[in-house]
């Protein structure tokens, strides 16, 4: 037995012991290492904004360990790009060992100022290599970086307390110090162009009495948490074009975050929202795309101003990690709006309010999750913490020749608190929904479909046929149920459809007249 235990707890040792070795014989490399790309391209970043980090891995395809004597930058210290290697940062790297058929990953990152470079013009194509070795056994990976110049919009930073500045909004008359960070736009700074793309860190406001004009090809770009708002008295004008010159600048202004890397071109939640604010009055939207927010548009309060609280035509709505574009007891008109990929509703007017879409798709093919709603929400209440109601008029909510659809089922949800003192008016005409209520859960005078008074002329539960809801593509093709059903009354009201394409004649539903796909080879 003992020679037994004596046995077990040699082999042991002699396990242990060969596990722990470290003396390895490691042989100089010979200029035959091996790369995953011979040119790292870190993506288009802004001018002193750091980018993604990438990789490049390192392969020894030899039987023998070898011994990398250097990896460095060519620029040396003066470079603009950051590696690491083994959980190690720097610019200049000695001795890296890497085992038989073995690799490593070297990772690069790169902040740049483009203000150091003559002449950038507005972009500049910033270059080094990482060299592996020297002399002839040297060999050498390209690293290159688009920077792209741009206005940065930022709040002020006290320097003596280094505590950034952050709003007082004047809502409804009543003055409220925020924890948002932000300030109000200079004057100087109420008129965007599309020379350079604007970079906002915080919320930019616009002062009571000023309007914020936005001009066609503009590109605005929203650091995490921040956003527009328009306070009370002032007003946004994004005058953004149709163009159909392919050649030519895009006309259509866009809202998105400052991440220019293509894994976050389709990201929810990457900045706050536009945020109307109650008093803030003649806000219009044209031509524009708003892309990966919390909540794309936010507008709150004055239902019965003279012109609609905001007027958004020929727009879209993509990628909202909450609400699409949210009213709360406001005013909205829509014509040729598409709206797709909330985390909650695509369009919410809650609290009541007065809402007015034409020709427009609202949809939600959220695929990030469980979904809470459905595309289409309406309701004229808001629980405060208590579960406490207040209560307001739904002055109406129309919508016509407009396509309601998605992913749920069903797509409209009419959230009544009934009240005598208060409205409740709305009505669907000519559109094509999404509601088959197979539990016969949803009964009551609001989903009498029968009611002309409420739905008038819509279909149901037929494919919209849209091209790809998964890169929010949401024109129609040949097979859709929307063509051909809209009402021609509603069409002179919009003759053109979002792409510019006359409608006057047998008007399909939503805010695209159908194509015919391309087939796929």
């Amino acid at each position: 037995m003992k020679k037994y235990i004596y046995f077990i707890f040699t082999l042991c040792f002699l396990m242990l012991w060969s596990s722990c070795r470290k003396d390895f014989e490691f042989s100089p490399s010979t200029g035959n290492l091996q790369f995953s790309k011979d040119t790292v391209y870190l993506d288009t970043v802004f001018t002193n904004i750091g980018s993604s980090t990438y990789n490049l891995k390192v392969y020894n395809r030899s039987d023998n360990d070898i011994l990398i004597p250097s990896v460095q930058l060519a620029l040396g210290e003066t470079s603009n790009y950051r590696l690491s290697i083994d959980g190690i940062f720097g610019k200049n790297f000695n001795n890296i060992q890497l085992l038989a058929n073995d690799s490593l990953f070297v990772f690069v990152e790169s902040t740049i100022d483009i203000k150091n470079f003559p002449n950038p013009n507005g972009n500049y194509l910033y270059t080094d290599q990482i060299e592996f070795d020297t002399g002839s056994n040297s060999q050498k990976v390209e690293l290159v970086t688009l920077v792209q110049d741009a206005i940065f919009i930022y709040p002020n930073r006290d320097n003596t307390t280094k505590f950034i500045e952050t709003l007082t909004l004047d809502i409804g008359g009543e003055i409220i110090e925020t924890d948002l960070q932000g300030r109000e736009l200079l004057p100087t700074e109420l008129i965007f162009t599309k020379e350079k793309p604007y970079v906002i860190y915080g919320f930019a406001t616009v002062p009571n009495g000023e309007t914020l004009t936005i001009e066609a090809g503009a590109r605005l770009h929203f650091h995490d948490n921040s956003g527009i708002i328009v306070s009370n008295g002032g007003s946004i004008n994004v005058n953004g074009a149709y163009s159909n010159d392919q050649d030519a600048l895009e006309n259509e202004v866009i809202f998105e975050g400052d991440r220019l890397e293509p894994i976050f071109t389709n990201i929810p939640g990457q900045w706050g929202t536009i945020w109307l604010l109650e008093g803030s009055i003649n806000n219009s939207i044209n031509y524009t795309t708003i892309k990966n927010s919390t909540i794309g548009i936010l507008s709150d309060g004055n239902p019965n101003a003279t012109n609609n609280k905001l007027t958004i035509t020929n727009s879209q709505i993509y990628n909202s990690s909450s609400f699409g574009l949210l009213g709360r007891n406001t005013s909205i008109k829509g014509e040729n709006v598409v709206i797709n990929n909330s985390g909650l509703s695509s369009f919410a007017g809650t609290l009541g309010g007065k809402y007015n879409f034409t020709h427009s798709t609202i949809a939600n093919y959220w695929g990030n999750g469980f979904r809470k709603f459905p595309s289409v929400l309406l309701n004229n209440f808001v629980l405060d913490e208590e579960n406490n109601a207040t209560i307001a008029n739904l002055i109406e909510a129309n919508f016509n020749n407009c396509i309601i659809y998605g992913n749920d089922n069903p797509e409209i949800l009419l959230d009544e608190i009934e009240d005598e003192s208060v409205s409740f008016n709305f009505k669907f005409t000519n559109c094509l929904i999404r509601f088959d209520d197979t539990n016969n859960q949803f009964t009551g005078a609001n989903y009498d479909f029968n009611d002309i008074s409420k739905y008038e002329g819509n279909t149901f539960n037929k494919d919209p046929n849209f091209k790809d809801t998964n890169l929010n593509e949401l024109i129609i093709g040949d097979e859709s149920a929307a063509n051909n059903k809209g009402l021609a009354t509603f069409s002179t009201q919009v003759p053109l459809d979002i792409l510019n394409i006359n409608r006057t004649s047998s008007p399909d539903i939503g805010a695209y007249e159908h194509i015919t796909f391309a087939e796929e080879d």
